[in-house]
């Protein structure tokens, strides 16, 4: 019995003390403990272990643990910091931060350029936009014809890739989305700011309009 409650009771794997994640991040102390309790309803939704694993993470995010879809893997891979097939605690907290409505614009626009650089060359490729609009649309439930995303791939590189080198670098994808606004929409998560207030479902929802792409 007694060894049953010892582990109810039991820290997370990866725990960090919520003083230091405060100073390293957007949030306050108070949130931070509030992003625990919600850090462990998500990784002990499935296997119970304290480590979010990936099909934990898209249950969360698209209340489906099997569906594929290339961008749950491509938030779950940025929040995998330690790249070990889980995210722990302070990588958690750390990565959501950036969701946060009061973080710089800066960090906003480093992590979704991270997003869309599929391959991690230091650059955004014409395949691996057109591999992201795709899975976009499919998490929106959108459906449009080939012409239409190509349209999208065709018209973004257009306004981005300035020195027509045929890939997006850091700062052309930055001064894209100064003029783009809606390319970081999703970037900021408005519940973030009350999360002590009220306990939300973790809901991160990347429908975006093919004017917002």
């Amino acid at each position: 019995m007694g060894c049953v409650s010892s582990k109810q009771f039991k820290r997370a794997p990866g725990y960090e003390d919520p003083n230091i994640l405060a100073k390293e991040t957007t949030f306050s102390v108070n949130e931070v403990e509030a992003l625990y309790e919600l850090y462990k309803k998500i990784s002990y939704s499935i296997f119970k272990d304290g480590l979010i694993h990936k099909e934990e993470f898209q249950l969360a995010l698209f209340r489906n643990s099997n569906k594929k879809n290339l961008f749950a893997d491509r938030i779950f891979d940025l929040f995998d910091l330690k790249c070990n097939g889980v995210i722990e605690f302070g990588e958690f907290v750390r990565s959501l931060s950036v969701f946060h409505p009061d973080t710089p614009m800066e960090e906003k626009i480093t992590f979704a350029f991270r997003l869309y650089d599929l391959r991690g060359t230091g650059f955004i490729e014409r395949e691996e936009l057109k591999e992201m609009v795709l899975a976009i649309l499919n998490e929106s439930e959108l459906l449009l014809s080939d012409d239409a995303v190509e349209q999208i791939v065709d018209q973004t590189f257009k306004q981005a890739d300035l020195n027509d080198d045929g890939k997006i670098d850091p700062e052309e994808w930055k001064a894209l989305a100064s003029k783009n606004p809606a390319l970081l929409k999703n970037m900021s998560l408005p519940y973030l700011k009350d999360i002590t207030m009220a306990f939300p479902s973790f809901v991160l929802n990347s429908g975006a309009s093919d004017e917002e792409l």
